[in-house]
C-alpha cells in the first residue's frame, strides 16, 4: 500500500478555510484532484491556491446542514470525475461557549448537532453511497479531544464530538468488509484564525493542558487526514487518532 493519492479525487467538506483548506492543498501537491466544498464562496480561493500551486481542483457549494446540498454536491462530484476515492469532511462550529450546561438554550445545542454530528452523518452517508459501487473508499472527519475529555463551557461541542467518535466506530464496522475505512481524527487546539479573538489567560490556559507546551498546527493535522485519505490507511477503521501533543493518550 502507498502514502500516494496520484490520479484520485478527493472530496474535502469545510476546505475554504482553516484544517481543510490546509489538508485540501496538500492532497492536491501529492497528485489528487481535489473537490472543495464549502458552504462559503471563499472556497475559491482553496481552489486557486492549489492551481497556482499546480495541483488540480474545482468548488462546490454546499451546506452541511441542508442535506440536499451535499446530495447535490457528490452527485456533481461523481459526474465529473467517477470514482470518489476519499472523503475528508472537516466542517465543524464550536457552539456556545463559556456557559454551563442549564445557561444553554436547547436551540444553540441543536445548532451545534446540525454541523457537527448530523451534518458529518450526511457527508457519511453520501460518501459510502458512492464508494460501494467501487469497492474502495476512504472517510476521515476531524472529531475533538472534547469529544474523549469533555471541555467545560462547551457542552454542545463536547456532545457533538462525542457523538462524531461513536458515528465512526460504528460506520468502521459496518463497511469493513467493502473495501471502506472510515476514521477520525481528535485533535487539541490548533493554531486556526480562531485563536487570534481569543484573550491571553484563555491560549495560556489552554497551552498548559497540552505537555508538548504548544498548540498544532494546521499543517500537521493535514497531514494526518491526508494519510487517512489514502490507500496506506488499509487495516486501520472505525478509529480516532490523537492530535493531541501528548494530552490524552487513548
Amino acid at each position: 500500500m502507498t502514502t500516494s493519492v496520484e490520479g484520485q479525487t478527493a472530496v474535502v467538506v469545510g476546505a475554504g478555510s482553516g484544517i481543510g483548506r490546509a489538508t485540501a492543498l496538500l492532497l492536491a501537491e501529492r497528485g489528487a484532484h481535489v473537490v472543495c466544498v464549502d458552504r462559503l464562496e471563499q472556497v475559491a480561493d482553496t481552489v486557486a491556491q492549489a492551481r497556482d500551486a499546480g495541483g488540480s481542483a474545482s468548488a462546490l457549494i454546499a451546506d452541511v446542514t441542508e442535506p440536499a446540498t451535499v446530495v447535490d454536491a457528490f452527485a456533481r462530484a461523481a459526474a465529473e470525475r467517477g470514482q470518489l476515492h476519499a472523503v475528508v469532511n472537516t466542517a465543524g462550529i464550536t457552539g456556545p461557549q463559556g456557559r454551563r450546561s442549564h445557561e444553554v438554550d436547547v436551540a444553540e445545542l441543536d445548532r451545534t448537532y446540525a454541523v457537527n454530528l448530523r451534518g458529518a452523518y450526511v457527508v457519511s452517508q453520501e460518501a459510502v453511497r458512492h464508494m460501494l459501487p467501487h469497492g474502495y473508499g476512504r472517510i476521515a472527519h476531524v472529531a475533538s479531544i472534547a469529544g474523549k475529555e469533555g471541555n467545560p463551557g462547551m457542552i454542545g461541542y463536547s456532545t457533538t464530538k462525542a457523538g462524531l467518535i461513536g458515528m465512526v466506530k460504528a460506520q468502521g464496522k459496518e463497511y469493513a468488509l467493502d473495501g471502506i475505512t472510515v476514521n477520525a481524527l481528535a485533535p487539541a487546539v490548533i493554531q486556526t484564525p480562531f485563536l487570534d479573538d481569543q484573550p491571553a489567560e484563555t491560549l495560556a490556559y489552554m497551552a498548559a493542558k497540552i505537555p508538548m507546551g504548544r498548540f498544532g498546527t494546521m499543517q500537521e493535522a493535514a497531514e494526518l487526514l491526508a494519510w487517512m485519505a489514502s490507500p496506506a490507511c488499509s487495516f486501520t477503521t472505525g478509529f480516532t487518532f490523537d492530535l493531541s501533543g501528548g494530552r490524552a493518550t487513548y
